[in-house]
């Protein structure tokens, strides 16, 4: 069996499906979770819901590192971290350094070159620096993989994207190779009503997410698999199909646009989402 060594770039604590894509990756046998960075917003918060949900799986060996917790130069960002008050309770620390996760993303990318995937499942502000900081970076990846952005229906934007726009113009403006995006138009139809996340989410480490999802319930009445779908194709790629070209995206709004054709893109526009269920809850 293959195993996959994968990077995480994660903003748990807002929606629900980051932590639900984490406890995924712990469990899958083709993952080797290299690490995880935080992003966006009170990201030592996020860091710590990271680590609950590592601890909840038995993994106290996956580094993790606070990234970036303000936009670029403009943006809405995302303050606040509402899910932390599930797990305040349980042990974790709160005094991660920020700013440590792109100095980690690019040590750990150089020191395996050819072999890594990229998930980045957040707003862009760690891996648009990245990019910038050192432009050899996506061509020293195995691949890049992102839930992000809006192409086939509406008007094209969605939150990671429009989050941090000037972040998410510089990832897609960098030369790079073999980057899919999993866009909101896609994702959507991966959505599970609350009565039967908690008829599935038992034993660890669902149930601890499941705690940080009753908060989320508070609001809506399902859960949107948009994260867990994006990482399911590192492994799966067959998911879904796929258009191929360029994306571009505007520095102003995060609106992401695909120009159909050659280029490094390959942008999700189908999905069997029975088969991604399936193949999430194997894991468990």
């Amino acid at each position: 069996m293959e195993r996959i060594p994968v990077l995480l770039d994660t903003d748990p604590g807002s929606d629900i499906d980051d932590a639900v894509c984490l406890a995924y990756l712990l469990h899958k046998p083709e993952c080797e979770l290299l690490g995880v960075t935080t992003v966006s917003g009170d990201v030592r918060k996020r860091a710590a819901i990271v680590e609950v949900v590592c601890r909840a799986s038995g993994r106290e060996d996956v580094p993790i590192h606070c990234g970036r917790s303000n936009v670029l130069v403009k943006g809405p960002g995302q303050a606040q971290v509402p899910h932390y008050e599930a797990i305040r309770d349980i042990p974790h620390l709160l005094d991660r350094p920020e700013n440590a996760a792109v100095h980690f993303l690019r040590d750990t990318i150089r020191s395996r070159p050819g072999e890594i995937v990229l998930l980045s499942i957040g707003p862009y502000s760690n891996i648009g620096l990245l990019f910038a900081l050192d432009p050899e970076i996506p061509f020293l990846l195995r691949g890049l993989v992102s839930m992000g952005g809006r192409f086939f229906s509406g008007d094209n934007k969605e939150w990671n994207a429009i989050c941090d726009p000037v972040a998410t113009a510089i990832t897609y403006a960098a030369p790079r190779r073999d980057h899919v995006s999993v866009g909101l138009d896609v994702t959507l139809q991966c959505t599970m009503p609350a009565e039967q996340v908690r008829e599935r989410f038992v034993g660890e480490p669902l149930a601890t997410v499941l705690k940080m999802a009753e908060k989320w319930f508070e609001h809506t009445g399902s859960i949107c698999f948009h994260d867990p779908l994006a990482a399911s194709l590192i492994f799966h790629p067959e998911l879904c199909t796929y258009e191929s070209g360029r994306v571009e995206v505007s520095a102003d709004e995060g609106v992401s646009t695909l120009h159909p054709g050659e280029g490094p893109d390959r942008v999700a526009k189908t999905v069997d989402a029975e088969a991604f269920f399936k193949e999430y809850f194997s894991v468990f």
